[in-house]
């Protein structure tokens, strides 16, 4: 990714240019590393903030990324990370798009078109996405050896975030660009691993999956270590904040999806010990409307997925004003983007939705019935939305107003406790636990008990019934993240489930996908440039 890493000037030497006075360097335009690396091991808390506070602001935004290189301004699917998110969460079995033949952006990702190949415009971006994330972190962390940031708390900080979005970063790409790890990924390529910044870097060839499975991980619990000594540990604002959490929650990720059971139990157990509470009926998406049947009025305010302050859950997130909408855009029927006006209502597949239990208040996120007739509130144009489309991220006005053309007004999040229980979950049943993953997964049915109900238990939920252990989970993970980071395509990816759309009543194309199609061929642009990358 050599190409990422020539000509970027350094933003600290700017930065330091301009402090100069304040820093007292003489003369300012010959700033050098070696006297950046001296202020930062000053210990002066003032210096260290005028060097390098602008790059560490800059690394969490990097989680809540838009303005893809090279995406524009008009293809809504690859602009920011959530959308290349909702185009992966169509190319599944649980997400029906539409009742109808839609020609509109994700139609190609949801009838399963090519989406894989090198030079096919579907793949790119998710390539170009997460490497300005690996350069950005890596020239910040060129500043911060081990000897530079010594005992300081600040620096430890700074150094965990870059640590935790270059692993994020890259375990992304290895969620896109090979196969599961338990799948087979486990003996073939990984990504180039850059671990610092240099214009003059050599290209590098791909190291192997374990190579690169360990990079991250190592990323990770270095960047734990550091944010514990630095006790920067759990922020009592987890808006735009990467903490202790957020580390903990990704090495619960790379974990589960490379087999390592024990240290994602380990990362789980520490997220819950800090976030146990699960959302409540009451703010359990868009389901409550207080309007008519034609005239709703459902606030974003009472919906846990669009507000996040009514929402115990969230480890990571960010609010009005700083959140995408991207998201909400595609999945809230009553917005005026693609996912409402636009008619690509994201409805669930019947045949999951029969297996929601009638006492598990999360059926009440998907229509029964059909709504009938909308008026969208711009255009005053009317559609009909169809049966079992989605409540769960619905809203008729924006946060805080009374006007709904301020639809889509929203916070948004990327990290939840209820994946954490189901993690800890999944990792339980893979390691033999049977017996633990039923415990925890009791924990969550208890929490999605529809008020007035005995709680669920794994043993009393209908359709759960002669479902090993890790069935279950999965069951229960499709439920409960149906629509969110696309985690179907990728969770159904390293499970080794293929889309098979056949026997389902209301999805419009009736597909069939194997796993084997899933993973990205590497982008054109590392292949012309990168003389060393070798293909999948």
């Amino acid at each position: 990714m050599k190409n990422y890493f020539i000509g970027i000037l350094f933003l600290a030497s700017m930065i330091l240019t301009s402090c100069a006075g304040q820093l007292e360097i003489t003369p300012p335009t010959a700033i050098t590393d070696e006297q950046i690396k001296t202020l930062l091991a000053s210990g002066d808390t003032t210096k260290i903030k005028l060097v390098l506070e602008s790059m560490a602001n800059a690394i969490p935004p990097l989680l809540n990324a838009s303005g893809i290189n090279g995406a524009g301004v008009a293809d809504g699917r690859y602009r920011s990370c959530q959308g290349l998110n909702c185009m992966r969460n169509l190319e599944g079995n649980d997400i029906v798009f539409g009742n109808k033949n839609l020609s509109i952006f994700g139609g190609d990702e949801y009838f399963l078109r090519d989406f894989i190949s090198a030079s096919v415009d579907k793949n790119g971006y998710y390539w170009t996405q997460e490497w300005p994330a690996i350069t950005t972190v890596n020239k910040m962390l060129l500043y911060l050896d081990d000897a530079t940031v010594g005992t300081n708390p600040k620096l430890m900080e700074y150094k965990a975030r870059g640590l935790t979005v270059r692993a994020y970063a890259y375990n992304y790409l290895m969620e896109n660009y090979q196969d599961g790890y338990m799948q087979g990924g486990k003996d073939k390529l990984g990504i180039m691993l850059y671990d610092f910044y240099s214009p003059t870097q050599p290209y590098k060839a791909r190291a192997t999956s374990k190579e690169t499975y360990d990079f991250i991980k190592k990323d990770l619990q270095a960047a734990i270590t550091l944010f514990t000594n630095s006790n920067k540990l759990y922020t009592t604002n987890v808006l735009t904040d990467i903490d202790l959490g957020v580390a903990n929650f990704v090495l619960a990720r790379v974990s589960v999806e490379s087999g390592d059971w024990a240290t994602a139990i380990t990362a789980c157990n520490a997220l819950l010990a800090k976030y146990p509470t699960l959302m409540s009926q009451t703010v359990y998406g868009g389901t409550k409307n207080v309007g008519t049947a034609t005239l709703p009025e459902i606030r974003p305010e009472t919906n846990g997925f669009l507000n996040n302050s009514v929402n115990p859950e969230v480890i990571l997130g960010w609010p009005v004003g700083q959140s995408l909408t991207a998201h909400n855009g595609w999945m809230n029927p009553f917005g005026e983007g693609s996912g409402g006006l636009g008619e690509g209502y994201e409805c669930i597949d019947n045949r999951l939705y029969n297996k929601i239990d009638i006492n598990d208040y999360r059926k009440d996120c998907f229509m029964a019935t059909a709504f009938g007739d909308y008026t969208y509130p711009t255009s005053g144009t009317v559609k009909n939305i169809p049966v079992y489309t989605n409540l769960k991220f619905a809203a008729t006005h924006g946060i805080g107003s009374n006007d709904k053309k301020t639809v889509g007004t929203v916070t948004n999040y990327y990290m939840r406790s209820s994946e954490v229980y189901l993690m800890k979950a999944e990792a339980q049943a893979q390691s033999g636990d049977a017996a633990g993953a039923k415990t925890t997964l009791n924990i969550l049915l208890a929490a999605r008990t529809r008020t007035g109900a005995t709680a669920l238990t794994c043993d009393t939920y209908a359709s759960m019934a002669g479902l090993s252990a890790l069935q279950m989970v999965q069951l229960q993970t499709r439920i409960e993240m149906w629509g969110e980071d696309g985690r179907e395509f990728f969770n159904n990816k390293r499970w080794g489930i293929p889309v098979d759309r056949t026997s389902s009543a209301n999805h419009v194309d009736k597909s069939t996908y194997p796993v084997s199609k899933m993973t990205l061929q590497i982008p054109d642009v590392e292949i012309l440039y990168n003389p060393l990358c070798i293909q999948n």
